[in-house]
C-alpha cells in the first residue's frame, strides 16, 4: 500500500497548488516533496544501511532547495508563507 495514495495528493496539490490539478506549482512541488522527505526519513531511521535510498533522500532534499531558492529569487512573500506553512527552516 503506497504511503501517498491519490487523495492525498489531491488534498495536498489542492491546498498548496491553489487546485487538485495544479500540479506543476512550485509550492505543490515543494509540498509533495517535503511529504516524501519525512516518510523516507522515517524509513532510514530503523533501517539505518539502507545506502540506496539514503542517496535518493539527498537528491530530493537537493531539489526541494533548488525548488525554494528559485521561489524565494522571485516570490519572496510566497516563499516566506510556503516555509511558515510547511514547517521548514525554523
Amino acid at each position: 500500500m503506497p504511503y501517498l495514495t491519490t487523495e492525498k495528493k489531491a488534498s495536498i496539490f489542492a491546498e498548496f497548488g491553489g487546485k487538485a490539478t495544479n500540479t506543476g506549482s512550485i509550492e505543490a512541488q515543494v509540498a509533495i516533496l517535503t511529504e516524501r522527505i519525512a516518510h523516507i526519513s522515517k524509513h532510514l531511521q530503523v533501517n539505518k544501511k539502507d545506502h540506496s535510498t539514503q542517496r535518493g533522500l539527498m537528491q530530493m532534499v537537493g531539489q526541494r532547495k533548488r525548488l525554494l531558492t528559485y521561489m524565494q529569487k522571485h516570490n519572496l512573500s510566497g516563499y516566506r508563507a510556503l516555509i511558515e506553512k510547511l514547517g521548514l527552516r525554523k
